[in-house]
């Protein structure tokens, strides 16, 4: 397994790995939830695209690589929750194992991307359309996987 696949904080190393085209699928790992957000095969938009209700690991890596190969998904951009000072706790520790679990999996590149206060975000945009409680509890992981992939999206477009 190389230090790409087991996930990076290095954009221009994981843009590196990647074609020049394909569509990258961005994860908001919680603990009940994993939301995913997909790009277009140019790297552009990135759109809210399902949520995937968590169980165990293989039943969880299993769905989310379905739905890569589904939509030819040629790298993974998975939210790294910072503490707001910038350091690492245990849901950082958790989302790196995660990803070393799922390297072993597949051979797409990952990219860690810094997710504070992506929920946040999304959820004011929501409560700002209006968007019932349910509502938003039905969409916010899905939309906050396309939130932090498009801060990724954004950067590697510079």
């Amino acid at each position: 397994m190389s230090a790409i696949e087991a996930g990076t904080t290095d954009l221009g190393a994981f843009a590196a790995a990647l074609p020049a085209t394909g569509a990258l699928l961005g994860l908001d790992l919680g603990t009940k939830t994993i939301g995913l957000g997909l790009s277009d095969v140019r790297r552009q938009i990135a759109s809210p695209l399902l949520t995937i209700a968590r169980t165990k690991f293989t039943a969880d890596a299993t769905a989310l690589l379905e739905s890569a190969a589904k939509h030819g998904v040629v790298g993974l951009v998975l939210g790294l929750p910072l503490n707001m000072d910038g350091s690492e706790g245990p849901r950082v520790q958790a989302t790196r194992a995660f990803a070393r679990n799922l390297a072993k999996l597949t051979e797409l590149p990952i990219l860690f991307w810094d997710e504070r206060l992506s929920t946040a975000a999304v959820t004011r945009t929501l409560i700002d359309a209006n968007a019932s409680r349910k509502r938003r509890g039905e969409v916010v992981d899905k939309m906050a996987a396309a939130y932090i992939l498009q801060g990724a999206l954004d950067r590697m477009a510079r």
